[in-house]
C-alpha cells in the first residue's frame, strides 16, 4: 500500500510541477496584459486543482477496491484453512480414540491374564 502512496505522490508532484512550468512558460511567451495573464493563471490553477482532485478520487476508489478485494480473498482463504484444520483435528481425535481403545483392550487382557494366573496358582 505504501508503494501505491509513493507512486501517487510522485505522480501528483510531477503533475503539479509540470503545470507550474507550463504556466510560467505561458506567462513569459504570451503577449498579454497583466490582468489577462492573472485571469489565465487563475483559470489554469482552477483547472489543475480540479483535475488533481478528480485523479486523487480515482486513485482512492481504486485503492478501496483493491483493499476490499484483498480482504475478501483473505477471508475466503482463512475459511478454507479453518475447514482444513477442523478436518485434521477431527481425524486426530478419531485416531486418538482408536489408540485409547486399543490400549484399554490390551490392559484388560493383561489384567485378565494376570488374574487367571493368580487363580491357577491358588488352586494348585
Amino acid at each position: 500500500m505504501s508503494e501505491n502512496n509513493n507512486e501517487l505522490g510522485s505522480f501528483l508532484a510531477g503533475f503539479v510541477i509540470g503545470g507550474l512550468v507550463g504556466a510560467a512558460t505561458a506567462l513569459i511567451l504570451a503577449p498579454q496584459s497583466g490582468e489577462e495573464t492573472r485571469q489565465q493563471v487563475a483559470s489554469k490553477s482552477r483547472d489543475l486543482r480540479s483535475t488533481s482532485e478528480e485523479r486523487l478520487q480515482q486513485y482512492r476508489e481504486r485503492a478501496d477496491n483493491i483493499v476490499a478485494d484483498t480482504r475478501g480473498r483473505m477471508q475466503e482463504t482463512g475459511g478454507r484453512v479453518q475447514e482444513q484444520a477442523r478436518i485434521v483435528l477431527d481425524s486426530g481425535k478419531e485416531r486418538a480414540t482408536q489408540v485409547k481403545e486399543q490400549v484399554d483392550a490390551y490392559r484388560r487382557k493383561n489384567e485378565s491374564d494376570a488374574a487367571e494366573g493368580e487363580t491357577s496358582e491358588t488352586t494348585e
